[in-house]
């Protein structure tokens, strides 16, 4: 659940002071206050104000029978004093903790099906939770906010557990090359101020905080006056406002006054470096420069710079590394912050690349841009790429939701509206002169991960006047909303069209109006038989991945280029049997994607130097797998469990296997493939959104209805292994996360009548937020950050899978062992409780409803429906048949095929520290 730039997840609080009640009768309707003027108004967006200082944005949009409330509080780890390092981030996990009034919020929601998390950044924290759109939801949401933002428990019962867990995710970091650079480089490059400390915080400060001042910390800043509320998505906003108005308006404003941070980064006056060494087998490089704070002008030139210097394929840095065999990745990721930001740019090298004859181009690359000035072509491209993420953001209202949180966090939501204005206006005169300002040698930051003079002074200025900026910021019109539409299962067969090209392939077309007109799709392109597919496992991969990378009329440039002109994402890579080609777009560019598309699958033109590079990223994929517990695991169940010959299509290769294969791969078995499987007799395509359906089909015909498969299709099935149960130890030395990996066949089909309440069973196991085995691992024994089981199984045969996983400490090997072994036993005796089986009807309910809501995951289950011969009545009758589930059903299953006892199990960590006293 960590999100990058926030090291968070859903967790934590317990404190009391007194206030709203969680309560969750079906809401009376009220009026509107009278108060609730909107304080400003952009693009479809409204800020109102409450008395106690609450800020409140109301984004509404029908389209999607779904909502989001997303609480942002102005505090993150830039407010944290000394020996509080860390304390913002553990205090968000301890808000999931409850208050007197609403127990475990963990298990409310989860309990209630909603999608929820809570995050924490330099300058902010926020807690969201998104649901299917109705006031009895939006007003438990807000009545449990509002609750928790002054009524948490803080509890130290709850925080000698919780550090243990925040200690876990800390080891999960520290496992990670690019994370322990990234905190050195940042650690060298601010001498005072707190954006130099990772959110996480020291160890130490987090294993010794003091109850007292985490609730004082809580009590300072978890007032309304350091608040901003946003709802989006589906809801009245008359009725919106009365809720917020109901539950938050009680709340006094605080008598304090909070005082701004004045830390202020001197001026750098010399370059910097950092090494870290620790076991591993691959090498990286980093750059970091200082650069403005987000309010600035100068951010949004940080933005395009940050593209055209360090976007694949198009930047500076992959045509003056990747493309010279100097690096086999690269990137760049600029930190906007409140009060001054920095970008870092990072490479990854192979075992044949070194950082001695990396150093001085990488340098260059970024400094020289005084005698390589920046052309039209470089910003136009970068302004495209940004504007797209814009858009894309501002047709999905939860995205758009919890996005605001950033904007907020720099000083006003109407930054996220000026920063796209000042993207569109950015010239290249504005984008050099930011490059010669911040890209520069007493600006640096050098760092570099190995495994086992004159001032040229940057000028750093100051956050400009916030309110100024957007004072009268009106923006651009909003965009078109979509209709409101009904996901049920009926509704949805209802609406879809499903046809046939001359050639056999299957269409779900599924046409509706959506916010932006966008359109989402999924395209299966079958191949082969066990016979014909027998030592092309490789081959099938590789083709696949390497189809994006040029055609025989565009190169992987022009092809990104082309993408980015039609606003246009799109993934293209093998699953399972076949090539699988995800894209989404908009209505006005969906028939030249279609085109793009068939250029791609039916004119490749397999670059030498594409697969090269393909070659060595894989290798540099390989080599960093070595040592790391959680692959290691994987490749020993994938061993211990195989029932394929090596030159089976469905065999897992290892590790050295892998390389070797590809290693021996050439360019004429990839042209070989495509010629012998490529084809459309076999494809599937589902198209949901906003699309003229009669001028998709003429166009598909067109394009892909004479465009047949060569060989025959035959699906292959999977085998259910016969192996005995096993225990196995692997050693991973200096790797401070150790993962549980354990897994059994299971024979039942998922049509099965046992498969939905096992499937339920397991969901109460390890299947969320709130299971018995995140309950004992992490809530009790606070010794993992994560733990949970699943169970999945073919639709055709009887064949399936139980799997478990966990992560933990290396020296609580012993206490992870006795809580997995008590729990499955538990589960098995004593069976589920009414309870739990009525958490776990409406969760999984809940999840589903909001996958068949949400057209990327709509696309892909018509698209599987296909393969599958089904559809939503199959969807329908799982729902009725999940309602109609009892506790004796449900225990029934789950001991008839879940047997601990036939487990093969892995432990994979460094094992040789002490073990850890239990509790």
């Amino acid at each position: 659940m960590t999100r990058l730039k926030t090291l968070s997840l859903l967790l934590t609080l317990a404190l009391a002071p007194s206030l709203p009640a969680l309560a969750t009768p079906t809401p009376t309707a009220v009026q509107a206050p009278r108060a609730a003027a909107p304080y400003a108004s952009v693009e479809g967006i409204s800020e109102y104000r409450l008395a106690n200082g609450l800020r409140v944005l109301l984004a509404p949009d029908a389209s999607k029978p779904t909502a989001t409330v997303n609480l942002t509080y102005l505090v993150g780890s830039r407010h944290e004093g000394y020996g509080e390092t860390g304390m913002a981030h553990l205090l968000e996990h301890m808000l999931f903790k409850g208050t007197p009034r609403s127990g475990n919020l963990m298990t409310e929601l989860s309990r209630r099906g909603m999608q929820f998390n809570g995050t924490t950044y330099f300058d902010r924290t926020n807690y969201y939770e998104s649901f299917p759109a109705g006031d009895a939801n939006l007003d438990w949401a807000l009545a449990m906010e509002a609750d928790r933002m002054v009524n948490s428990k803080i509890a130290k019962s709850d925080l000698d557990t919780e550090f243990s867990v925040v200690r876990n995710e800390m080891e999960r970091g520290e496992n990670s090359p690019a994370s322990a650079l990234t905190q050195q480089l940042a650690a060298i490059s601010f001498d005072w101020h707190n954006y130099g400390h990772d959110t996480i915080g020291a160890r130490s400060d987090v294993e010794k905080v003091r109850i007292e001042n985490l609730r004082a910390f809580y009590r300072k800043y978890y007032q309304p006056d350091n608040a901003v509320l946003v709802i989006a998505g589906k809801f009245e906003p008359a009725a919106a406002l009365a809720m917020v108005q109901r539950h938050f308006g009680k709340i006094p404003r605080p008598a304090r006054a909070l005082a701004p941070t004045w830390t202020e980064e001197p001026v750098r006056d010399g370059e910097r470096e950092v090494t870290v060494r620790r076991v591993g087998d691959v090498s990286l490089a980093a750059l970091l420069y200082r650069t403005a704070p987000a309010s600035h002008p100068d951010s949004a030139a940080i933005e395009a710079l940050a593209l055209i210097l360090g976007d694949t394929p198009n930047g500076r840095l992959h045509a003056a590394l990747s493309q010279k065999g100097l690096a086999v990745n690269i990137g760049a990721m600029p930190y906007s912050l409140a009060e001054g930001g920095y970008i870092i740019f990072y490479a990854e090298l192979g075992k044949n690349q070194t950082l001695a004859k990396l150093r001085p181009d990488f340098q260059a690359a970024i400094e020289d841009i005084r005698s390589q000035p920046i052309t039209e072509a470089e910003l136009k491209r970068a302004k495209t790429i940004l504007l797209n993420q814009f858009d894309q953001t501002l047709r999905n209202p939860q995205g758009l939701a919890i996005h605001l949180s950033e904007a907020i966090a720099a000083g006003d939501w109407r930054l996220f509206f000026l920063q796209r204005d000042r993207i569109e206006a950015l010239t290249v005169a504005d984008a050099q002169r930011a490059a010669e300002n911040y890209f520069k040698r007493d600006n640096r930051s050098f760092g570099q991960f190995i495994p086992a003079a004159q001032p040229d002074r940057a000028s750093i200025p100051a956050a400009p006047d916030v309110a100024k900026l957007v004072d009268g910021y009106r923006g651009k019109p909003a965009l078109e909303q979509g209709e409101a539409f009904d996901p049920t299962p009926s509704h949805i067969d209802a609406r879809t069209e499903r046809a046939k090209l001359s050639n056999g392939a299957e269409l779900a077309l599924l046409a509706k109006k959506t916010r932006g007109a966008t359109v989402s799709g999924n395209w299966f392109f079958g191949f082969g038989d066990e016979d014909s597919l027998r030592g092309r496992h490789a081959a099938a991969g590789i083709s696949a991945a390497m189809l994006a990378r040029g055609s025989q009329s565009l190169d992987r440039a022009a092809i990104a280029d082309k993408l980015d002109a039609l606003q246009a994402g799109i993934s293209i890579g093998l699953s399972g049997q076949g090539v699988a080609v995800r894209f989404k777009t908009t209505r006005e560019h969906l028939p030249q994607l279609i085109d793009l598309i068939a250029e791609l699958l039916q004119r490749p033109a397999f670059p030498a130097g594409e697969l090269a590079q393909l070659k060595q990223q894989a290798q540099v994929g390989i080599d960093g797998s070595r040592h790391e517990p959680g692959a290691l695991a994987e490749q020993a169940l994938d061993q211990k469990l195989n029932a394929y010959a090596q030159d089976d299509f469905r065999y897992r290769p290892t590790l050295d296997e892998s390389q070797a294969i590809m290693n021996a791969l050439s360019l004429d078995d990839l042209r070989r493939f495509h010629q012998q499987f490529y084809g459309a007799s076999h494809a599937r395509l589902a198209l949901v959104g906003d699309f003229d359906a009669a001028a998709v089909k003429t166009q598909l015909e067109q394009r892909f209805g004479g465009w047949t498969s060569p060989a025959p299709y035959r699906q292959l099935d999977p085998l259910r292994p016969s192996v005995q149960p096993d225990a196995i130890t692997l050693r991973t030395p200096d790797k401070a996360n150790a993962v549980y990996a354990a897994t059994m066949p299971l024979a039942l089909r998922d049509d099965a009548p046992d498969y939905v309440p096992l499937m339920l069973g397991n969901y109460i196991l390890g299947g969320g937020p709130e299971s018995r085995l995140v309950k004992r691992l992490r809530q009790r024994d606070g010794i993992s950050y994560g733990a949970g089981s699943g169970v999945s199984a073919s639709s055709r045969v009887e064949s399936g899978w139980w799997n478990l996983e966990a992560s933990y400490a290396p020296e609580n090997l012993a206490r992870l062992k006795q809580g997995v072994g008590e729990e499955l036993s538990r589960l098995l005796r004593d069976g589920v409780s009414e309870q739990e089986l009525a958490n776990a009807k409406r969760a999984l309910s809940q999840t589903l409803k909001l996958m068949l809501a949400e057209d990327d995951s709509l696309a892909s289950l018509l698209e599987e429906h296909m393969e599958q011969r089904r559809n939503m009545a199959y969807i329908q009758s799982r729902l009725e048949q999940l309602e109609k589930l009892t506790v004796a059903d449900v225990n029934a299953a789950l001991r008839k095929h879940l047997k601990p006892e036939q487990l093969t199990q892995v432990y994979a960590g460094d094992f040789s520290a002490k073990p850890a006293a239990g509790k």
